[in-house]
């Protein structure tokens, strides 16, 4: 075969093409870098045809799919699909062939047609197909290049294609996607002048560009076009006309639409519930839109469809759990669990971790009961959540009867699980629980790693047990072999600082640079605190040159302290240093920054400089709090500055602050 032969004497004079094999093209794999490198040269047709062609066992499905995903560059992908469009059209067309095209298009592009691509392509006897300028043009459009999409369209002549109403459809889609909707329109309006008609597709994608600005009644325009034409809409139509109605603040029509396609036949689809319910909530203060839902919505008719029904109540869940709705989530699933509701496990988890977060725990306990008795399986994380707020709130009995369903539940069977149950102890407070389940999983079989040890220590140390932390610490050296880390040694220095044994901790941060363990601006920040807070301000301004010098970057904390206890030292100009410092680094000072400094220069008289930082606060991206809102206006009204105090309460009024009484 003479284009073998020809490729074969083309790979024998470059050496630069790394061939993946010495054994036969046929019994290998495709090598995805060695066709990247096949494209990259000037006979790439010849060499594809040799490395694949020949062999028809490497082409398939998955293998085209693997050589587009590996692509790195927009036109070697545009000239494999050429290639491949020639040799195999039908592998070429393949739907998921066409989807890894369009992807690799998108990601590695912008690709641009350019004369020297199109020749290349033209001159290997390939050219480019229906398919593939359907998937360029979706890649511009992705991309947002409505000019480009309209500039190829209009060259393409040039590229022996003639307008389809397939290739209309892709660019009104891509011009759509690039929110140029007055551009779709006129190639919209330009169809007919190419023999091409609209179809539903067509009229879809206009419905959706419009729809998404909100911009309904053109909508309605579209679909009344659309039916004169004899294409009915379908779920698709109605759907976008239901979300559009919502852009639109229009719900009541929103809801009509559904209506409407229950009365014409046409079947919601997961795409409509979820866009009606969250359009819902997106447009309608969140309890009205509740109301709403279960009123016109959440009806009996929809009950009876139960994949609906349920999908819906699943959205109204993570809707409400979205706004923190903990006390509406408990009503409304009375409601529907009465009607046979029941969630999945992961909306399960959802509704634990809504309830909880919003202070609801009886009735977190009562729904986890609920739906546990149904079969409803929760997650670990579930559990763990339930377990910790009960141990929180002091309620033993309740932690201690969610712990003991999830060792009849089979959760704790493995080191990660155990970790998590330490963990959760420890947050909890419980380091004597904590070291029991320590204990137990090395009774079952379970060897403690670094995390579990970790995490013991760093619960002691946080209680004060420096000598337990050790004894764990000593266990871990010894018994296991592991070593600290970071975090290791961050949790037993802070735990020393936290019982005033600074000079110990910083023993222990000596004793972690010659394990040789880098200190990061946690480690250093602990200690400069501590140092701080013992007086010893010297060694803690030593700490922040020697992070420096280090190349540890120091953020807010590491600053805050020291200009604090300057402040409280008066020395407020040492502190004026500092804040200048923090802000040359590219830092912006925060509230705690801010309220030393006004706070030290009200106390020394000097209110009218604290004025001058108060007002900068927001130019520097830092919302004052209500601590320094009481303390400027405090310091407004002893200047008889009346009518600026009142102003700054006003203010705080509106942004929710509530301030505490001023003398009038």
């Amino acid at each position: 075969m003479p284009l073998q032969r020809q490729a074969f004497k083309y790979m024998k004079q470059k050496p630069s093409i790394v061939i993946p094999s010495k054994t036969s093209p046929s019994s290998t794999p495709i090598h995805h870098p060695y066709i990247s490198q096949l494209l990259a040269t000037p006979n790439w047709a010849l060499l594809l045809n040799h490395h694949l062609f020949s062999n028809p066992h490497l082409l398939n499905p998955r293998s085209a799919v693997t050589v587009f995903n590996n692509q790195r560059n927009a036109s070697h992908a545009i000239k494999f699909h050429a290639w491949l469009s020639h040799v195999n059209p039908s592998l070429a067309t393949h739907s998921s062939v066409q989807r890894a095209l369009r992807n690799t298009l998108h990601r590695n592009g912008p690709a641009v047609l350019s004369l020297e691509l199109l020749r290349d392509v033209h001159n290997s006897g390939f050219r480019l197909t229906e398919d593939l300028l359907c998937a360029l043009i979706g890649s511009w459009g992705r991309l947002g290049l409505a000019n480009y999409c309209a500039h190829v369209f209009g060259q393409m002549s040039f590229l022996s294609l003639t307008p389809s109403t397939r290739l209309y459809n892709a660019l009104i889609d891509a011009l759509v996607k690039s929110n140029s909707i007055d551009l779709a329109y006129l190639k919209f309006q330009q169809m007919p002048a190419d023999n091409c008609r609209p179809d539903r597709i067509t009229y879809n994608t206009l419905v959706h560009g419009v729809c998404k600005i909100g911009v309904v009644d053109e909508a309605l325009r579209l679909i009344r076009q659309m039916n004169d034409k004899g294409h009915l809409p379908n779920v698709f139509t109605y759907t976008m006309l239901i979300d559009g109605f919502c852009n639109a603040n229009r719900v009541g029509e929103a809801f009509g639409v559904f209506e409407t396609m229950k009365e014409r036949g046409v079947g919601p689809n997961e795409a409509t519930v979820r866009a009606l319910v969250h359009g819902v909530f997106r447009c309608v203060d969140p309890g009205k839109a509740l109301d709403m839902l279960l009123s016109k919505f959440l009806d009996r008719e929809l009950e009876q469809e139960r994949v609906h029904f349920k999908l819906a109540c699943d959205t109204v869940l993570y809707c409400l759990a979205s706004n923190s709705m903990a006390k509406e989530m408990i009503v409304f699933l009375r409601e529907v669990l009465g009607r046979g509701y029941a969630p999945d496990s992961s909306v399960f988890n959802v509704i634990i971790a809504c309830l909880v977060k919003g202070d609801e725990l009886r009735e977190s306990c009562d729904i986890f009961e609920i739906l546990r008795k149904q079969g409803v399986k929760a997650s670990i994380g579930t559990y763990l959540v339930l377990m910790e707020a009960s141990y929180k709130r002091g309620w033993r009995e309740d932690g201690d009867r969610v712990f003991g369903q999830m060792i009849s539940d089979g959760l704790i069977s493995n080191v990660v699980s155990y970790n998590m149950i330490i963990n959760c102890f420890c947050r909890a407070k419980l380091t004597d629980n904590a070291s029991e389940a320590f204990r137990d999983m090395q009774v079952r079989g379970f060897v403690p790693n670094l995390v579990t040890f970790n995490t013991l220590i760093n619960g002691h140390c946080k209680e004060g047990e420096i000598v337990k932390a050790r004894e764990l610490l000593e266990m871990m050296l010894l018994e296991t072999g592991l070593k600290p880390d970071i975090f290791t040694f961050s949790s037993i220095i802070d735990g020393l600082c936290r019982i005033k044994k600074t000079e110990e901790a910083f023993g222990c941060f000596t004793e972690m640079i010659e394990w040789g363990i880098t200190p990061n601006a946690v480690i250093y920040n602990i200690l400069i605190r501590s140092f701080c807070a013992v007086g010893d301000v010297a060694r803690s301004v030593k700490l922040l040159g020697r992070m420096q010098k280090e190349g540890v970057s120091p953020d807010n904390y590491s600053y805050n302290a020291l200009i604090q206890i300057y402040c409280r030292m008066n020395k407020v100009d040492k502190a004026k240093r500092l804040f200048d410092s923090m802000s040359r680094s590219g830092l912006n000072p925060d509230n705690y920054t801010y309220g030393a400094f006004i706070e030290a220069l009200s106390e020394s008289g000097r209110l009218e400089e604290a004025k001058k930082i108060f007002y900068s606060m927001e130019a520097n991206g830092c919302s004052p709090d209500l601590y320094i809102c009481n303390l400027i206006i405090k310091i407004l009204v002893q200047q008889n500055c009346i009518e600026e105090a009142r102003n700054i309460m006003e203010r705080c009024r509106l942004e929710g602050i509530s301030l505490d009484s001023i003398p009038n």
